[in-house]
């Protein structure tokens, strides 16, 4: 082909040096596919079509000379005018070679660039009258311009340089080319552009312009170049890596051999071998490993999917399935371990000796899938470590919370690339036996959303009729956990699946009272914090006072997390004085403390100074254990609205509207003016509006508030009372007993008033709690307002108010 255009140039020229061609004003048309035509273009074309051939033949037949239009879109067989581009190149056929198969092969040069102006249909083919479009003439070039056609000359041969194929040919012509609009045409030929951008350019008359567009162009593909070329040289460095470590591996083997030397494959067979039967596998589990190290031994060493069969055999191998630590089945000495390591949590401590005691009587027994249910900082999962050092066994502990991929249960199956076993396997690898005390730490905060539903894969561990045959994903082989014993914590059981709430024993922690509170911290905390401080009890001693002072004036939690972070403040404050040299022995006293701790930042309900109407004592419970309430009632003039204040909740808002109406059936029983009701409003308010506040709990108080400001009697100060009121004027049971009869203790409150149903929870109250009290057990309303009306005969005149 360089022969031909070369010569055709040749020609070309001497035809131009003679006379310019003449360009009739109507031409036939040749339809082309993804390619445009430039003028001073020559280019071989094969014609197929008939339509193409009639055209190309009537050219022939007449001047030689045929118009060139690009199609839009390269797929249509039968192009319509509306198919092609209106702007296209006049060509002169040059060559012409008929084809055995019934093809021309032309070879054409671009004279001129030209516009259809109207499509004719002729014999056959299509026609088309033009109109010739001339570039626009620049006689002086600026500075700027002649910049453009020298970045683009280095832009070319900067293409060249990364790769881009261009003929050496055109490159000696576009060197000696200074004319904008024709370097450009020949560039935009040779870069291999697409045909869309290829007819952009064709279609800008201005030269400059087009150059410019050439430039933009030859930018990007310095660019797509440049990143082409990376690419490529990394991967031929990655491939040279790899080859070399492949020779040097065979080298080495074969030095190896020649030494002697046993052959590593071989080696790490054998041991495989013996781990498998070490590990006292179930039949089907060495089957299956078995199986996979066959696999192995026929796989080539540096195969992709040797590494996960090796990975896997590595699993299987280390797993105890056949391991198990000795129970201490000593019960009193379990006992002195639990008692040592925690105050108090009687029904714990007795669960877990109930379960030695029978795993003294009988050996094989399933492992009690346990849950433990409290407030924070009351010793749930120190619990759990307890309870593994009683019986003598290996402690693990995964948390649960936020986890929402039930992959972390059961793991990843081997397809993936890095799969691993869940968390559960992970676990009994990680201590190495098969019966160790594993802690699912907060199973109430598991995440269940589009990604996953962790809860429903624990159904089948936490279940002893089922986790005898515990399948892995990544394993695929059953295994034991039957003899694991599991404990789940949580702060609240709501939020846990019903199912899998069914299969554990749930086993409620209340928060401890503030007597616990000062046990704890006299036994454990303060000797655990002097000793993490360097100190020691001749240097630093706490009276009793002093710690509750800090129980009730600077903590308020239902656990000791915060009241053990005080005690380190003090001991961290004390141990500055001492490495200061100022003083060798400290005596805390509940005076000293705030010039330790600062001001206090909680201050205790107030105990009423007098009895008044209107105002019940009540008692609630919180997170940080039992306070008392004092509700508010009082009526004014309006037209009988229920006001409620305190930031209360829906529960209790309606407790309220249930002790209202009570109050209001009952009104000839209490002697209340029935006009009262709706020529009055009534405002109940919860004192600590800034807390929020809700329950059931504070119906009968509520109740009792409303009948004394109604009745104009005072309510008696040293009664305190709990419950839950119905419209007919029952009492119905509360939780958080012994939390809110210690709040009454604490206030000097002799006397409380609680729902009869409640006297099994009362009788299970420690001594020291009932020491002193009196208790009511009341069972409907009519027996609280017995008990809370003051003897003193004092009644506020309530019928005047309405007068007022």
């Amino acid at each position: 082909m360089k022969e031909i255009k070369k010569e055709d140039n040749e020609q070309v020229d001497e035809q131009q040096g003679n006379k310019e061609i003449e360009i009739p004003e109507q031409l036939p048309v040749l339809a082309v596919r993804d390619i445009v035509v430039f003028p001073y273009m020559i280019i071989p074309l094969f014609v197929g079509r008939d339509i193409s051939v009639k055209a190309v033949e009537h050219a022939l037949n007449t001047n030689r000379l045929i118009f060139l239009l690009t199609q839009k879109d390269f797929n249509i067989e039968t192009p319509e005018p509306s198919d092609l581009y209106s702007i296209g190149t006049v060509c002169m056929i040059m060559r012409m070679l008929r084809l055995p198969d019934g093809r021309l092969k032309i070879l054409v040069q671009g004279l001129s660039k030209a516009e259809v102006l109207e499509f004719s249909q002729a014999e056959g083919f299509y026609m088309a009258r033009i109109k010739k479009i001339e570039d626009i003439q620049i006689k002086e070039f600026t500075l700027e311009q002649e910049a453009l056609v020298r970045t683009v000359k280095e832009q070319l041969e900067k293409t060249i340089s990364l790769g881009k194929n261009i003929p050496p040919d055109a490159m000696v012509i576009i060197e000696n080319i200074d004319e904008p609009g024709r370097l450009a045409d020949l560039i935009a030929s040779n870069i291999g552009l697409k045909s869309s951008e290829a007819q952009q350019i064709l279609e800008i008359t201005d030269p400059f312009e087009r150059l410019n567009k050439i430039r933009e162009l030859l930018n990007r593909e310095i660019q797509l170049l440049t990143i082409q070329q990376k690419i490529r040289k990394e991967a031929k460095d990655e491939i040279d890596k790899t080859q070399r470590e492949y020779f040097l591996r065979e080298q080495l083997k074969a030095i190896q051999k020649e030494l002697g030397d046993i052959d590593e494959k071989a080696e790490e067979i054998n041991e495989f071998r013996k781990k498998i039967e070490e590990a006292k596998m179930p039949e089907k589990v060495k089957e299956e490993a078995e199986k996979q190290l066959k696999r192995l031994e026929r796989m080539h060493p540096e195969a992709a999917e040797s590494a996960v069969i090796r990975t896997y055999l590595e699993w299987l191998t280390e797993l105890p399935w056949s391991r198990s630590t000795e129970d201490r089945l000593d019960i009193k000495a379990a006992k002195d371990v639990l008692d040592k390591d925690h105050y108090n949590l009687e029904k714990v401590k007795e669960r877990i000796l109930e379960y030695l005691s029978v795993r003294k009587l009988k050996e094989k027994m399933k492992g009690p899938i346990l849950c433990f249910i409290g407030p924070p900082g009351v010793g749930k999962t120190s619990l759990g470590r307890s309870i593994a050092k009683a019986l003598g066994r290996e402690f693990v502990r995964i948390s649960l919370g936020g986890v929402r991929d039930e992959a972390e249960i059961r793991g990843h199956r081997r397809t993936y690339v890095g799969a691993l076993p869940g968390r559960i396997i992970q676990g009994i690898k990680q201590v190495g036996t098969n019966n160790p005390v594993f802690m699912l730490d907060e199973i109430d905060k598991l995440g269940m959303d589009f990604r996953g539903d962790p809860s429903s894969a624990l159904l089948e561990v936490l279940d002893p009729e089922q986790n005898n045959s515990f399948v892995d994903h990544y394993l695929a082989v059953p295994f034991d956990l039957s003899k694991v014993m599991f404990i789940c914590t949580g702060n609240i059981a709501d939020t846990i699946p019903s199912a899998l709430k069914d299969r554990m024993e749930i086993i409620y922690l209340s928060g401890y009272t503030e007597e616990e509170k000062l046990q704890i911290a006299k036994k454990y905390l303060v000797p655990k914090q002097l000793e993490e401080h360097g100190l020691n009890p001749s240097i630093l001693k706490i009276s009793d006072k002093a710690i509750r002072y800090i129980i009730t004036h600077y903590t308020r939690e239902a656990g000791v997390r915060n009241l053990e972070r005080e005690i380190a403040n003090l001991c961290r404050k004390v141990a500055k004085y001492v490495a200061e040299g100022k003083k060798r022995k400290f005596y805390i006293t509940s005076q000293k403390v705030s010039r330790f701790l600062g001001a206090p930042r909680y201050l205790p309900e107030e105990e009423l100074k007098k009895e008044e109407v209107g105002v019940a004592t009540g008692l609630a419970w919180t997170e940080a254990g039992g306070d008392v309430i004092y509700v508010e009632a009082t009526i004014m003039k309006g037209k009988g609205n229920l006001i409620l204040t305190g930031q209360l909740g829906d529960i209790m808002k309606e407790s309220a509207q249930a002790a209202l109406s009570y109050v209001k059936s009952k009104s000839k029983e209490l002697k209340i003016d029935e006009k009262l009701f709706s020529t009055m409003d009534l405002h109940i308010h919860v004192p600590a509006g800034a807390i929020p506040k809700d329950g059931p709990s504070a119906g009968i108080t509520m109740a009792s508030a409303i009948a004394s400001v109604f009745t104009g009697k005072p309510l008696r100060k040293d009664v305190a009372m709990t419950g839950e009121i119905t419209l007919r004027g029952r009492v119905l049971p509360i939780g958080g007993l012994k939390e809110k009869v210690l709040a009454a203790k604490r206030m000097g409150i002799k006397t409380v008033i609680i729902p009869k149903r409640n006297k099994k929870e009362l009788e299970e109250l420690p001594k020291y709690v009932k020491e002193g009290m009196k208790f009511v057990l009341a069972e409907s309303m009519d027996e609280v307002l017995k008990h809370v009306f003051s003897r003193v005969k004092k009644k506020v005149a309530v019928k005047k108010l309405v007068t007022v």
